[in-house]
């Protein structure tokens, strides 16, 4: 299925994403889920950014505090604090990179648009948990991942109730982006939430079902780098998740997702050539 043509703004750069591209993930979390993505010095963070570039990637994605099922909640000036230190070691080494920040508090999304050259913020509660964050995005003028969840990272996983998974989180996504445009944010990216308030078998309707999103007119992310769909499926864990991760970010793009949100971008830009290159065949 081909990709909607869709652009994005990011930085006033606008973006093309008929080709599908990749946001590569940089953690200043120490209990990030996959420990080969904990940057807790100037170093692991530049080699891992340093990587992300090389690689193809497109966006590099900050995380602070960490979303993974069961997280504990650290302090707003805890969370500004590893982010900030982490955006001037990248920026001092790479002041063109595109840089994303992982936040649900709009007074964080503020502080980091305000002081840094932040693109995009990445909200996995879509503003569920800061109702002063859709405001904040409209002020600040800059692009937005409307994620779904439930709940918040201690407590997701026990509200998996649903009637019809993909229709209720078509419908959250639908209201939400709604209230965007009537605020004047147009660079808006949806994300269906893998692993987020989600089993097993719900993460893979989302995933069959990826298609019905495109209904939004918005680019789409897809966020299942090494999750547990993934992990619990085969028997293993995260640091053997790479495979799975490949099989699955194909899933996507054939669904139509635009971005991988991924932690191994050479893998993710390959499988987007792979993409490329079997969609090109249905043009001819």
């Amino acid at each position: 299925m081909e990709n909607n043509k869709l652009q994005i703004k990011l930085n006033n750069r606008l973006i093309d994403l008929s080709t599908p591209i990749v946001m590569g993930i940089a953690n200043l979390t120490p209990d990030s889920f996959f420990w080969g993505n904990r940057l807790t010095s100037d170093a692991a963070i530049l080699k891992c950014v340093e990587k992300i570039i090389e690689n193809g990637g497109t966006i590099i994605d900050i995380g602070g505090h960490s979303t993974r099922p069961g997280a504990e909640m650290i302090s707003t000036e805890e969370e500004i604090k590893r982010l900030s230190y982490g955006i001037e070691v990248i920026l001092k080494k790479f002041p063109d990179a595109i840089v994303s920040v992982d936040t649900f508090r709009s007074s964080v999304a503020r502080h980091m648009v305000a002081n840094y050259k932040v693109a995009m913020i990445n909200d996995v509660s879509g503003g569920a948990l800061d109702n002063l964050m859709f405001e904040t995005i409209a002020d600040l003028k800059v692009a937005y991942v409307l994620m779904h969840s439930r709940g918040n990272p201690g407590t997701m996983q026990q509200l998996t109730d649903y009637d019809n998974v993909v229709s209720e989180v078509l419908q959250f996504l639908e209201k939400r982006l709604a209230q965007l445009h009537l605020l004047g944010v147009n660079d808006v990216v949806v994300d269906p939430g893998f692993g987020f308030a989600k089993t097993l078998d719900q993460n893979y309707r989302l995933l069959n079902e990826l298609s019905y999103f495109q209904e939004l007119n918005v680019p789409i992310l897809a966020g299942i780098s090494r999750k547990s769909m993934i992990s619990k499926l085969l028997g293993t864990d995260a640091a053997n998740s790479l495979n799975g991760t490949t099989a699955v970010n194909m899933l996507a793009l054939l669904g139509g997702a635009s971005i991988l949100r991924v932690h191994d971008v050479k893998e993710a830009v390959e499988t987007i050539k792979i993409y490329q290159q079997f969609n090109l065949q249905n043009s001819n």
